[in-house]
């Protein structure tokens, strides 16, 4: 192998070292008037795998400024926390709505 060969394989190395972190996303949960605070607390619970006084943290949150982060996470994994929230809620007949933004 030659010297001309080697260097080009270390930068190409060097480059994928180089390549910036993955986006992160916020997955948020919304206000709504119907869903209960307990429903919200289990949901952050077995879904974002909070500690019950950080779910309670997140729930107060959500209830009072009508918006709360659960969690960041790469792309696909936001998502499918997001699909998560939505099919729970529906199961249970509540509205609760929840985002996903790139932060």
């Amino acid at each position: 192998m030659n010297k001309t060969s080697t260097h080009h394989d270390a930068d190409t190395l060097l480059k994928r070292r180089e390549a910036p972190p993955p986006k992160r996303y916020g997955v948020f949960l919304l206000n709504d008037d119907y869903t209960t605070m307990e429903f919200v607390v289990e949901v952050l619970t077995e879904i974002f795998m909070l500690g019950q006084e950080q779910a309670v943290a997140v729930m107060l949150l959500v209830h009072h400024e009508g918006k709360g982060l659960c969690g960041t996470y790469t792309r696909d994994i936001a998502y499918t926390k997001q699909q998560q929230v939505l099919q729970r809620a529906q199961a249970e007949e509540f509205p609760l709505q929840c985002i996903v933004e790139e932060v």
